[in-house]
Parts: structure tokens; C-alpha cells; sequence
């Protein structure tokens, strides 16, 4: 057991680590590796309105090759063609996560996951492996907030191979009783690792609750303690039988593939399978501009962390008529922190000194609203006010001082450039499609993200920090260690 993130946003560079270690759980047998993404610059000139005037952006995300289909009993099928190797990645994207749980079964989207893996009527779990691992495949599981996904890697003349094996699973799986009772066992565990054990991850748990009280996101992926444990074997059945059905399901396939074999390959396997009455999916929002609230939480921590979070929409949630705001939230975060030379890393650790580390987080690509997140250390002597006043600052003079032209130069570049990067790999192309199609976005729209982000002017940018970048619309933590602990390091 393991967990990663699934390239899910615009950037690869998810600042918060605080969000890697509770947003998401993972279950896998292989992991794959993933490296750092390139920056690449172009032309920014500057009129004299302050409006930002571009080139239009020489990179491009390459969306040739991709084919879509949607079988009759609504499964929704995306080839994309990569013949640079001949593998071939098959991802199944289930749109039900932690946020569409019932209010006393967080988890149970996460134990299913680890159940999907204890066998079918037709294929134990041990053929299962066995088979995995015979054709040389790699494969793997992980839930969000806002899907569950399945895949497994292999050459690609074992693409049917990968297809009967997932369409076994979404309709023939197993209950057993004793299998449930030790897969409960592992998820408690997995919560007391990686949550009940860990300090810093604790106070971000009750962060999230505290940001977002109106918000199913507000609660964690792998759930609190006691709704795990209430779980039963027959809860778990229900919630399969509720949202693993092909009208609930998009297929991913990229590889070295030719579309209408593929499609043939796929009604062979999926074809028969029976759709089914789907819920209505809760919606993700979440209240803003309820006031400034901070709150202080004493954890085992070895030097205090400061936690700032403003509730802010994302491109799914904005009003449509102003989608510019999301993407100026997007490139407003970039400013801040988009690397060594911007403003939070230069000016309040290297320059002025006095914070030893700094990131933020807003999800551009999320399935409703969010928080435009930053967690700071500050350096030894520095309290966490002195930190969260500079940071504020920070955040003011974003809204009123000029930005200059190398700065939403260098922001539109990342974001572009790490949606580029992340679609290198055959794994990161499939998950790019399927999280876009999984949170009701259609993954072509990158295509179009460039021009989206030239169009967003440097007036944008500090409109939209005008407007959600306010100390009405922030939640703020201070995790500190306990006071004992505090006077026996003095």
C-alpha cells in the first residue's frame, strides 16, 4: 500500500504537502515515477492601461490522436493514439468520490477501492494478480474527493486482457465476509498512519473542516475514525451496486492503439453490461465571506506551521459569465509562488528572512468550489502573526503594485508547460482526460488553454485577489506545538 497523486491540476507542483497526505488515498501494486516539469518564456510587452499584450503562446498541448465514443449503455470511451512505445494504458474513471458519501460513511468510497482487488465470480484475487503480473502489467487504484479510478499498463497486444478484467470487476465482484473484515482492518490502519499519527496531517483534517463547513470536501478522503468503522459489508455492497455501472464510467485508453479496434475490443467486453438509476451528485460549494476566523491548534509538531485558506470557486463553480476570475486565481497563485523568483520565496525567505518555507495550492480543475491555500514555516524567532502579517502583505500589494511583465509571463508559461508535461506520459495523458471527464470538463478544453490564459490581463489578476483575497473570505490555523513541549525547547 502506497499513495500518490494523480495529476489531477494544472501544475504539477501541488505546494501544500499537507494536501498530498489527506486528499487522496491510493492502493497499488507498482508506482510509477514522475520527474519535474520545464519552464519555457514568451514575449510579454505592457501598454499603458496596464493591460497585459501578448504573443499568442507558442506552446500547444497536443490533443491529435484522440478519438471518443459512447456505447449505448452510456459508458463513455476516449482513445488517444501514442505509438512511441508499444504499451498500452487502461484507466476506468468511476465519478463518485468522498464528496458524494452519506454524512456518517466517510470512507467508504476508499474501502471499496481496496475491496475491488478481492476477486470476481469468474477471477479471484490471487488469478488476478497473477495474471497482472505474467503479461508484465503494472497496475493500480486511487480515490479523490471526486472519482475512483482503476488501471493497469501493459504491452499493448494485452489490451483485451485489461478490458475483461475491469468489466468483470464493475459488475461480478465478490463480498466476502472475511475478506471485508481484513480490508476494514487495513483502511483503520492506513487512517491511524497516515491521519491519527501524524500531526501536521491531523490539524490540516481540521482545517479542511473548519474552511469548509458547507462543503462534502470538507471531511477527508479516508474518512473519520468512527464512520470507518461503522461501515458494514452490506453498506458496501450498496454503494457498488449504486455507482459502478457503465453509465457512470469513463474509459481511458492511450497507447500504441488504433481507435476502431479498440471500440470493437470494448463493446466485445462492456457492451452487454447494464446501465443503471443513478443518484444525483451532491454539489461541491461552499458559503463565502463569512468572516475571518483563526483558530489555534496545539499538535505534536516540532516547529510551529501557519495555515491560510480563502474560499474561492474554480473554472466548474465561477459564474460563467466571468471565467476569467479562475483563471486569475490560477495565474495570481503563480505570482506568489511559481518558483524561486517569486514573490512569497524571494522576497520572505530570501530577502527579509523570515519564513524557512512557503507554498500555495488553488485547484483550477476542481469539481466545485475550493480554497486558495498557504502553509509557511516561519524561521525560528519569527511567531506565526509576524508570518501571516507578511504574507498578507504580500497578498495587498498583489492587489495595488504593478505586476511586472516577466512575472504573468513566467505564470502563464508554468501553468501551460505543466499541463504539457503532465500528458508526457502515457499514465499522465489518460489521467488528464480521465479527472477532466470525471469532474464534467471536457478534457479538449487544454487545448484551448493557452488562448484562455492570454486573454486574462494583469487588471484580471487583481480584480480577482480583490475580490476573494480578503481577510473576510480567510481561515487561518496556527499549529503550534504543545506548551510543555514549547518550554522545554526554550
Amino acid at each position: 500500500m502506497s499513495s500518490f497523486l494523480p495529476l489531477s491540476t494544472p501544475s504539477l507542483r501541488i505546494a501544500c504537502a499537507l494536501a498530498l497526505a489527506t486528499s487522496l488515498a491510493a492502493c497499488q501494486t507498482s508506482a510509477m515515477d514522475t520527474g519535474a516539469p520545464s519552464t519555457v518564456q514568451h514575449p510579454v510587452t505592457q501598454n499603458p492601461l496596464g493591460q497585459s499584450q501578448e504573443t499568442p503562446s507558442a506552446l500547444a498541448i497536443d490533443m491529435s490522436g484522440r478519438h471518443e465514443y459512447q456505447l449505448e449503455n452510456g459508458l463513455k470511451i476516449v482513445v488517444k493514439e501514442d505509438h512511441r512505445a508499444p504499451v498500452v494504458m487502461t484507466q476506468i474513471w468511476y465519478r463518485v468520490g468522498s464528496a458524494d458519501e452519506p454524512l456518517d460513511k466517510g470512507g467508504i468510497s476508499h474501502l471499496l477501492e481496496h475491496m475491488m482487488f478481492k476477486g470476481t465470480t469468474d477471477v479471484s484475487s490471487e488469478d488476478y494478480e497473477r495474471l497482472i503480473a505474467k503479461f508484465g502489467g503494472v497496475n493500480n487504484a486511487f480515490t479523490s474527493y471526486d472519482y475512483t479510478g482503476y488501471y493497469e499498463l501493459f504491452p499493448a497486444n494485452r489490451l483485451p486482457l485489461a478490458l475483461e478484467l475491469e468489466a468483470d470487476r464493475m459488475k461480478n465482484l465478490t463480498f466476502n465476509d472475511k475478506e471485508f473484515a481484513k480490508e476494514h482492518q487495513v483502511v483503520m490502519e492506513e487512517r491511524r498512519q497516515r491521519t491519527d499519527d501524524n500531526p501536521l496531517a491531523k490539524a490540516y483534517e481540521s482545517f479542511r473542516l473548519l474552511a469548509l463547513p458547507d462543503s462534502p470536501k470538507g471531511e477527508s478522503v479516508i474518512g473519520p475514525m468512527a464512520e470507518l468503522e461503522s461501515i458494514t459489508l452490506a453498506d458496501l455492497k450498496d454503494w457498488y451496486q449504486t455507482w459502478y455501472a457503465p453509465n457512470n464510467a469513463t474509459l481511458v485508453i492511450v497507447g500504441d492503439v488504433e481507435p476502431t479496434e479498440v471500440l470493437a475490443q470494448v463493446k466485445r467486453y462492456f457492451g452487454d453490461l447494464k446501465p443503471s438509476d443513478l443518484p444525483k451528485r451532491p454539489a461541491v460549494s461552499q458559503k463565502a465571506f463569512r468572516g475571518y476566523q483563526q483558530i489555534n491548534s496545539e499538535q505534536a509538531v516540532q516547529v510551529p506551521v501557519l495555515l491560510m485558506g480563502y474560499n474561492v470557486p474554480s473554472l466548474v463553480s465561477v459564474d460563467p459569465n466571468n471565467e476569467n476570475q479562475a483563471y486569475a486565481l490560477s495565474l495570481a497563485q503563480d505570482v506568489l509562488d511559481g518558483g524561486l523568483s517569486a514573490r512569497l520565496e524571494r522576497r520572505l525567505i530570501r530577502e527579509q528572512g523570515l519564513l524557512t518555507a512557503v507554498g500555495t495550492s488553488y485547484d483550477l480543475l476542481d469539481r466545485g468550489d475550493g480554497l486558495f491555500l498557504i502553509q509557511a514555516t516561519p524561521r525560528e524567532g519569527v511567531s506565526l502573526e509576524q508570518a501571516q502579517q507578511a504574507i498578507t502583505a504580500e497578498i495587498e500589494k498583489l492587489k495595488t503594485n504593478p505586476i511586472a511583465p516577466d512575472e504573468i509571463s513566467r505564470a502563464k508559461t508554468n501553468t501551460v508547460t505543466g499541463l504539457v508535461y503532465a500528458q508526457d506520459s502515457m499514465e499522465g495523458q489518460a489521467r488528464m482526460i480521465g479527472s477532466l471527464q470525471s469532474i464534467g470538463l471536457d478534457d479538449r478544453l487544454l487545448a484551448e488553454l493557452p488562448t484562455k490564459l492570454d486573454s486574462v490581463t494583469i487588471a484580471d489578476i487583481q480584480a480577482a485577489s480583490k475580490k476573494y483575497l480578503v481577510k473576510n473570505n480567510l481561515t487561518v490555523m496556527h499549529v503550534v506545538p504543545p506548551k510543555e513541549q514549547a518550554e522545554n525547547q526554550k
